[in-house]
Protein backbone atom coordinates (compact mmCIF):
# COMPACT_ATOMS: atom_id res chain seq x y z
CA UNK A 1 0.00 0.00 0.00
CA UNK A 2 1.07 3.42 -0.47
CA UNK A 3 2.18 5.97 2.56
CA UNK A 4 0.71 8.73 1.18
CA UNK A 5 -3.12 9.17 1.66
CA UNK A 6 -3.05 10.47 5.16
CA UNK A 7 -6.79 11.87 6.21
CA UNK A 8 -7.25 13.55 9.44
CA UNK A 9 -10.35 15.33 9.93
CA UNK A 10 -10.40 17.22 14.07
CA UNK A 11 -13.57 19.03 15.51
CA UNK A 12 -15.40 19.78 12.16
CA UNK A 13 -17.94 21.82 11.94
CA UNK A 14 -20.31 23.37 9.24
CA UNK A 15 -23.00 25.28 8.80
CA UNK A 16 -25.43 26.82 6.53
CA UNK A 17 -26.80 30.51 6.44
CA UNK A 18 -30.98 29.83 5.90
CA UNK A 19 -32.91 33.37 6.14
CA UNK A 20 -29.98 34.99 8.35
CA UNK A 21 -29.87 32.04 11.08
CA UNK A 22 -27.03 29.42 10.95
CA UNK A 23 -27.83 25.59 10.27
CA UNK A 24 -25.82 23.27 11.43
CA UNK A 25 -25.03 20.50 9.05
CA UNK A 26 -22.11 18.98 10.27
CA UNK A 27 -21.11 18.49 14.31
CA UNK A 28 -17.75 17.76 15.56
CA UNK A 29 -16.82 15.41 12.83
CA UNK A 30 -13.34 13.71 13.91
CA UNK A 31 -12.25 11.10 11.70
CA UNK A 32 -9.13 9.34 11.43
CA UNK A 33 -8.63 7.67 7.38
CA UNK A 34 -4.82 5.63 6.95
CA UNK A 35 -3.24 5.13 3.81
CA UNK A 36 -4.44 3.09 1.64
CA UNK A 37 -7.56 2.40 3.71
CA UNK A 38 -11.21 1.94 2.08
CA UNK A 39 -13.52 3.56 4.25
CA UNK A 40 -17.66 3.37 3.95
CA UNK A 41 -19.87 6.27 5.07
CA UNK A 42 -23.86 5.40 5.38
CA UNK A 43 -26.68 7.10 7.49
CA UNK A 44 -29.88 8.65 6.67
CA UNK A 45 -30.56 11.17 4.13
CA UNK A 46 -30.00 14.80 5.94
CA UNK A 47 -27.07 13.40 7.80
CA UNK A 48 -24.43 15.33 6.39
CA UNK A 49 -22.52 13.03 3.95
CA UNK A 50 -22.07 14.25 0.67
CA UNK A 51 -21.77 17.75 1.97
CA UNK A 52 -18.24 16.35 4.20
CA UNK A 53 -17.32 14.71 0.53
CA UNK A 54 -17.72 18.68 -0.82
CA UNK A 55 -15.32 19.66 2.11
CA UNK A 56 -12.92 16.66 1.50
CA UNK A 57 -12.23 17.73 -2.04
CA UNK A 58 -12.26 21.37 -1.98
CA UNK A 59 -15.52 22.55 -3.21
CA UNK A 60 -16.48 24.62 -0.04
CA UNK A 61 -13.50 26.09 2.37
CA UNK A 62 -16.75 27.49 5.10
CA UNK A 63 -16.22 25.29 8.09
CA UNK A 64 -14.18 25.39 11.68
CA UNK A 65 -12.20 22.78 12.81
CA UNK A 66 -9.30 21.29 10.35
CA UNK A 67 -9.26 18.71 7.21
CA UNK A 68 -5.09 17.62 7.07
CA UNK A 69 -3.72 15.45 4.44
CA UNK A 70 -0.53 13.90 4.61
CA UNK A 71 -0.31 16.42 7.24
CA UNK A 72 -1.04 19.45 5.57
CA UNK A 73 -4.26 21.56 5.40
CA UNK A 74 -6.57 21.14 2.66
CA UNK A 75 -6.44 24.36 0.20
CA UNK A 76 -9.55 24.24 -2.51
CA UNK A 77 -9.60 21.28 -4.89
CA UNK A 78 -6.46 19.14 -6.06
CA UNK A 79 -5.07 16.76 -8.76
CA UNK A 80 -4.59 14.47 -5.47
CA UNK A 81 -7.90 14.07 -4.93
CA UNK A 82 -10.34 11.94 -7.70
CA UNK A 83 -14.17 12.51 -7.31
CA UNK A 84 -16.98 9.71 -9.07
CA UNK A 85 -20.14 11.38 -8.70
CA UNK A 86 -23.75 9.43 -9.05
CA UNK A 87 -23.77 10.07 -12.27
CA UNK A 88 -20.54 9.67 -15.04
CA UNK A 89 -20.22 13.36 -16.29
CA UNK A 90 -18.52 12.26 -19.79
CA UNK A 91 -18.39 14.62 -22.60
CA UNK A 92 -20.92 13.09 -25.25
CA UNK A 93 -18.51 14.41 -28.06
CA UNK A 94 -15.60 13.05 -26.51
CA UNK A 95 -14.68 9.12 -26.81
CA UNK A 96 -13.82 7.11 -23.82
CA UNK A 97 -9.94 8.00 -23.99
CA UNK A 98 -10.23 11.14 -24.59
CA UNK A 99 -12.33 11.89 -21.80
CA UNK A 100 -10.68 10.06 -19.67
CA UNK A 101 -7.68 12.27 -20.64
CA UNK A 102 -9.62 14.91 -19.19
CA UNK A 103 -8.13 13.55 -15.98
CA UNK A 104 -4.94 14.72 -16.85
CA UNK A 105 -5.17 18.65 -17.65
CA UNK A 106 -2.73 20.60 -15.98
CA UNK A 107 -0.64 17.66 -15.21
CA UNK A 108 2.36 19.29 -17.04
CA UNK A 109 3.22 15.14 -18.17
CA UNK A 110 4.39 14.80 -21.54
CA UNK A 111 1.93 13.82 -24.04
CA UNK A 112 3.78 10.65 -24.67
CA UNK A 113 3.03 9.58 -20.57
CA UNK A 114 -0.37 10.84 -20.37
CA UNK A 115 -1.33 8.49 -23.40
CA UNK A 116 0.69 5.33 -21.58
CA UNK A 117 -1.75 6.62 -18.69
CA UNK A 118 -5.06 6.64 -20.56
CA UNK A 119 -4.30 2.98 -21.85
CA UNK A 120 -3.14 1.39 -18.73
CA UNK A 121 -6.54 2.85 -17.12
CA UNK A 122 -8.88 2.08 -19.47
CA UNK A 123 -7.65 -1.65 -19.31
CA UNK A 124 -7.16 -1.30 -15.69
CA UNK A 125 -11.82 -0.40 -15.40
CA UNK A 126 -12.17 -3.54 -18.46
CA UNK A 127 -12.55 -1.24 -21.41
CA UNK A 128 -10.00 -2.24 -23.48
CA UNK A 129 -10.86 -2.08 -27.14
CA UNK A 130 -13.46 0.60 -26.18
CA UNK A 131 -11.18 3.57 -26.57
CA UNK A 132 -12.84 5.13 -29.35
CA UNK A 133 -16.79 4.53 -28.51
CA UNK A 134 -18.60 7.61 -27.07
CA UNK A 135 -20.95 7.39 -24.32
CA UNK A 136 -23.53 7.24 -26.61
CA UNK A 137 -22.50 3.57 -27.42
CA UNK A 138 -21.65 2.79 -23.84
CA UNK A 139 -24.42 0.92 -21.07
CA UNK A 140 -24.44 2.68 -17.79
CA UNK A 141 -22.73 0.39 -16.17
CA UNK A 142 -19.48 1.33 -18.74
CA UNK A 143 -19.73 5.08 -18.73
CA UNK A 144 -19.45 4.80 -15.16
CA UNK A 145 -16.30 2.84 -15.15
CA UNK A 146 -14.85 5.51 -17.69
CA UNK A 147 -15.63 8.15 -15.00
CA UNK A 148 -13.48 6.23 -12.51
CA UNK A 149 -10.54 5.79 -14.84
CA UNK A 150 -10.66 9.48 -15.22
CA UNK A 151 -10.48 10.10 -11.73
CA UNK A 152 -7.81 7.60 -11.06
CA UNK A 153 -5.72 8.61 -14.06
CA UNK A 154 -3.66 11.22 -12.48
CA UNK A 155 -2.61 8.87 -9.87
CA UNK A 156 -4.90 10.96 -6.37
CA UNK A 157 -3.92 10.41 -2.78
CA UNK A 158 -7.16 9.76 -2.18
CA UNK A 159 -10.68 8.86 -4.15
CA UNK A 160 -13.60 9.63 -3.43
CA UNK A 161 -16.85 8.24 -4.28
CA UNK A 162 -20.52 9.97 -3.59
CA UNK A 163 -22.69 7.06 -4.44
CA UNK A 164 -20.94 6.40 -7.85
CA UNK A 165 -23.23 2.87 -8.34
CA UNK A 166 -27.05 4.46 -6.67
CA UNK A 167 -28.35 4.80 -10.54
CA UNK A 168 -27.47 1.54 -11.68
CA UNK A 169 -29.50 -1.83 -11.84
CA UNK A 170 -28.56 -4.59 -9.19
CA UNK A 171 -26.71 -6.59 -11.41
CA UNK A 172 -24.62 -3.99 -13.02
CA UNK A 173 -23.67 -2.36 -9.36
CA UNK A 174 -22.51 -5.87 -7.79
CA UNK A 175 -20.35 -6.17 -10.38
CA UNK A 176 -18.58 -2.55 -10.22
CA UNK A 177 -18.62 -3.36 -6.93
CA UNK A 178 -16.06 -6.00 -7.32
CA UNK A 179 -14.34 -4.08 -9.89
CA UNK A 180 -13.74 -1.14 -7.40
CA UNK A 181 -12.75 -3.93 -5.09
CA UNK A 182 -10.06 -4.70 -7.99
CA UNK A 183 -9.14 -1.80 -8.31
CA UNK A 184 -8.63 -0.55 -4.62
CA UNK A 185 -6.56 -3.78 -4.13
CA UNK A 186 -4.38 -3.07 -7.57
CA UNK A 187 -3.94 0.80 -7.28
CA UNK A 188 -3.43 0.95 -3.21
CA UNK A 189 -5.08 4.34 -2.65
CA UNK A 190 -7.07 5.78 0.02
CA UNK A 191 -10.79 5.42 -0.74
CA UNK A 192 -13.84 7.51 0.82
CA UNK A 193 -17.59 6.20 -0.29
CA UNK A 194 -20.51 7.60 0.47
CA UNK A 195 -23.36 5.23 0.16
CA UNK A 196 -26.80 4.47 1.40
CA UNK A 197 -26.91 0.73 0.82
CA UNK A 198 -25.25 -0.70 3.80
CA UNK A 199 -24.21 -4.17 1.98
CA UNK A 200 -22.17 -2.30 -0.41
CA UNK A 201 -20.56 -0.21 2.41
CA UNK A 202 -19.95 -3.61 4.62
CA UNK A 203 -18.24 -5.34 1.05
CA UNK A 204 -16.19 -2.53 0.48
CA UNK A 205 -14.86 -0.70 3.89
CA UNK A 206 -12.28 -2.03 6.02
CA UNK A 207 -14.41 0.29 8.58
CA UNK A 208 -17.85 1.78 8.01
CA UNK A 209 -18.85 5.40 9.70
CA UNK A 210 -22.31 5.81 10.74
CA UNK A 211 -23.49 9.14 11.00
CA UNK A 212 -26.53 10.27 12.56
CA UNK A 213 -28.56 13.53 10.84
CA UNK A 214 -29.65 16.88 11.80
CA UNK A 215 -26.72 18.14 12.45
CA UNK A 216 -24.71 15.18 11.17
CA UNK A 217 -22.51 13.39 12.99
CA UNK A 218 -20.73 10.51 13.47
CA UNK A 219 -22.64 7.97 15.77
CA UNK A 220 -20.42 5.21 15.65
CA UNK A 221 -17.07 3.83 13.37
CA UNK A 222 -17.38 0.00 13.21
CA UNK A 223 -13.95 -2.01 11.96
CA UNK A 224 -15.08 -4.46 9.41
CA UNK A 225 -12.60 -8.01 9.77
CA UNK A 226 -13.89 -10.17 7.51
CA UNK A 227 -11.31 -11.83 5.26
CA UNK A 228 -11.72 -10.35 1.31
CA UNK A 229 -13.32 -11.43 -0.89
CA UNK A 230 -16.26 -10.62 0.91
CA UNK A 231 -19.42 -13.25 1.20
CA UNK A 232 -22.41 -11.51 0.90
CA UNK A 233 -23.84 -14.74 1.82
CA UNK A 234 -22.61 -15.27 5.00
CA UNK A 235 -23.62 -15.61 8.41
CA UNK A 236 -20.60 -12.94 9.67
CA UNK A 237 -21.48 -10.65 6.76
CA UNK A 238 -24.96 -10.91 7.26
CA UNK A 239 -24.66 -9.99 11.29
CA UNK A 240 -22.06 -7.21 10.58
CA UNK A 241 -24.85 -5.72 8.13
CA UNK A 242 -27.80 -6.22 10.81
CA UNK A 243 -25.40 -4.13 13.54
CA UNK A 244 -24.91 -1.34 10.98
CA UNK A 245 -28.49 -1.11 9.84
CA UNK A 246 -29.24 -0.78 13.70
CA UNK A 247 -27.10 1.29 14.38
CA UNK A 248 -28.75 3.72 11.65
CA UNK A 249 -31.89 3.08 12.99
CA UNK A 250 -30.77 4.58 15.76
CA UNK A 251 -30.52 1.21 18.11
CA UNK A 252 -28.05 0.30 20.65
CA UNK A 253 -26.98 -3.41 20.38
CA UNK A 254 -25.97 -4.40 24.39
CA UNK A 255 -23.80 -6.93 22.85
CA UNK A 256 -19.82 -6.01 22.56
CA UNK A 257 -18.45 -5.26 19.41
CA UNK A 258 -16.52 -8.53 19.40
CA UNK A 259 -19.09 -10.45 20.27
CA UNK A 260 -20.43 -10.22 16.08
CA UNK A 261 -18.11 -12.16 13.32
CA UNK A 262 -16.26 -9.44 11.99
CA UNK A 263 -16.38 -6.53 13.93
CA UNK A 264 -13.91 -5.80 16.25
CA UNK A 265 -11.41 -8.45 17.81
CA UNK A 266 -9.37 -10.42 16.08
CA UNK A 267 -6.40 -9.58 13.10
CA UNK A 268 -7.44 -6.66 10.35
CA UNK A 269 -7.45 -8.71 7.00
CA UNK A 270 -7.27 -6.00 4.90
CA UNK A 271 -4.24 -6.96 3.49
CA UNK A 272 -5.12 -10.74 2.12
CA UNK A 273 -4.02 -11.25 -1.33
CA UNK A 274 -6.65 -11.20 -3.66
CA UNK A 275 -6.48 -13.24 -6.27
CA UNK A 276 -7.39 -12.22 -10.01
CA UNK A 277 -11.11 -11.22 -11.06
CA UNK A 278 -12.76 -11.28 -14.17
CA UNK A 279 -15.93 -9.55 -14.56
CA UNK A 280 -18.86 -8.77 -16.95
CA UNK A 281 -19.56 -5.61 -18.60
Amino acid sequence: MSHNGTLNITALNKSFQVEGKDLPVLQDINLAIEPGEFVSIVGSSGCGKSTLLRLLVGLDAQYSGSITLDGHPLVGTSLDRGIVFQEHRLFPWLTVEQNVALGLLNSGQTEGVQRLAVKEHIELVGLKGFERAYPYQLSGGMSQRVAIARALVNRPKILLLDEPFGALDAMTRSHLQQELHHIWAHEGITMILVTHDVEEAVFLGDKVVVMDPRPGRIRDIIPVHLKRPRDRASYAFTQVKNHILQEIGGEKTTEPASSHPGLGGGPDPRFQPVGAWQFAV
